[in-house]
């Protein structure tokens, strides 16, 4: 008897194990709302990939970036923490700048690892490295250009690899900023050195040095079939895998590979998000031909939204003669947002997310629940039956009920939104209230954190955030302050 409960106590197990989903983030950089045209089906700009995950899965039409530029993100998917919580109080790192994630904190990749999970990072990471310096030489700090006194035969201390993965390949931060040069683990991938001039918009990138085998149109390419290896090498092996995938575009330098150009009839832009579909289109192959999409799921999002906006003939911080092909009359990149990347209105942080698990995730389905990405860390926990550490991932809920259609056993606190200046926000249910007086960001009026008044606007009834109903929703205000107050000076679940 005992030998029978001992055997079907080990076949539970190895179900359990055998369960247990692959996953990938897919990340895109600077996709706005209104890029993708099962989001925005006026949109003239090909999203066919994008298009299918959301047929195929769940779309959310209320997520968010947890802030509304790069590097703070970053640090809330990968943490699970709201990135203000760190020394990076606003703006984002350079290319050149010391870790922001803090040695020894729990990441989802370290979670998932303890899990039984191989991880991997595979593109723009945009959370500092410790580079080895030449001899004599001083740090690069934070600086988005020049060569950041790197000693580049040399390995690097401290990478993703230090961070809860198993193997990374892509570059240290945007890739409008040095070094231009591929790191694969902890090391430069060798190649001879160039110097990058400076190039102005749309195909914008800083001077720097640059990897000769590292050419901008390419970039997309070579992350996806970074992707596609790793995802036919776990093909041949018997256990999970969690696929971090930060994709380089559309952010700026705008350079999308040459079977792109033109294709779009909305200037480079339009045409780097094609190019940025079409990676998300290769992964999504290479899924199929590894017989692996019924046992993975994939969540695809963006870290904050758009840079290219233009509302009627307001003047942005886009000087390009492509710009009108961005008048809102002729593409809306944000979709229906208020704002633009960097700014607290909703077009800084609404972003698009799609999940796709078949047979678990149903198909065409639509969640309008609030969520924000440092959710990523407790959904992928709960997933592969992970622990989540004492003291980590304070500000991470998961969206596992939502996935599977059980919205009744979905709860979490309000969501803390913030700008590239430090502007903050919070958001339950219907109402938002900016917690300053403008965009924190680069729309004007950009305004100052903490000065009233105060915006409070309902979004599911203005989009465009063109109402304050401060003055007369007084109770909501002080509701909506005390509990930003809670969750601002507690850390505590």
């Amino acid at each position: 008897m005992k030998r029978t409960l001992l055997i079907a106590s080990l076949l539970g197990a190895t179900a359990l194990q055998a369960a247990k989903p692959n996953i990938i983030f897919i990340l895109a950089d600077d996709m706005g709302y209104g890029d993708v045209q099962a989001l925005n089906p006026k949109s003239k700009i090909p999203t066919p990939h994008l298009n299918r995950l959301a047929k195929q899965g769940m779309t959310f039409t209320d997520a968010h970036s947890p802030s509304g530029v790069c590097t703070p993100t970053r640090y809330g998917v990968i943490t699970g923490r709201y990135c203000w919580r760190s020394r990076l109080k606003r703006g984002v790192l350079g290319g050149y700048s010391a870790p922001l994630i803090e040695k020894d904190r729990p990441t989802v990749g370290s979670a998932l690892q303890k899990a039984g999970y191989h991880t991997a990072a595979i593109g723009k990471w945009h959370l500092g490295m410790n580079m080895t310096r030449r001899e004599g030489g001083k740090p690069g700090k934070d600086r988005w250009d020049g060569d950041g006194n790197v000693d580049f035969a040399k390995p690097i201390a401290d990478s993703p690899i230090t961070r809860g993965f198993h193997e990374y390949f892509g570059v240290s931060a945007s890739l409008d900023m040095a070094p231009y040069v591929w790191i694969e683990n902890n090391h430069f991938v060798k190649a001879r050195l160039v110097q990058q001039p400076a190039v102005k918009f749309p195909g914008y990138v800083r001077q720097g040095p640059r990897a000769a085998d590292l050419k901008f149109e390419e970039g997309l390419d070579v992350l996806a079939e970074r992707a596609a290896g790793f995802l036919k090498r776990m093909a041949e092996q018997d256990k999970p895998f969690f696929l971090y995938l930060p994709l380089t575009g559309p952010h700026k330098p705008v350079t999308p590979h040459k079977r792109f150009r033109g294709k779009t009839g909305k200037g480079p832009y339009g045409d780097f998000v094609m190019n940025v579909d079409d990676a998300v289109g290769q992964v999504l192959k290479a899924l199929d031909t590894n017989n692996l999409s019924d046992d993975t799921l994939v969540l695809f999002t963006s870290d904050n939204g758009s840079f290219m906006y233009r509302v009627e003939d307001e003047e942005d911080h886009v000087n390009s003669p492509d710009k009108q092909q961005y008048h809102s009359k002729n593409h809306r990149a944000n979709g229906p947002w208020r704002g633009t990347k960097a700014d607290i209105w909703e077009g800084g942080h609404h972003v698009p997310f799609f999940a796709r698990w078949p047979g678990k995730v149903e198909a065409g389905s639509q969640c309008t629940r609030v969520i924000t990405h440092t959710d990523l860390f407790a959904t992928a926990a709960e997933l592969a039956g992970a622990k989540i550490p004492k003291g980590a991932a304070a500000d991470s809920y998961s969206y596992l009920p939502l996935l599977l259609g059980k919205e009744k056993q979905y709860s979490r606190p309000p969501v803390i939104h913030h700008s590239s200046g430090g502007m903050f926000a919070i958001r339950e249910g219907d109402w938002k209230l900016i917690l300053g007086n403008g965009s924190g960001g680069r729309q004007q009026p950009k305004g100052k954190a903490f000065t009233k008044p105060y915006i409070l606007s309902n979004i599911r009834e203005d989009q465009a955030e063109t109402k304050n109903h401060a003055k007369t929703k007084p109770k909501t205000v002080s509701r909506l302050e005390e509990a930003f107050q809670n969750i601002h000076q507690n850390e505590q679940r």
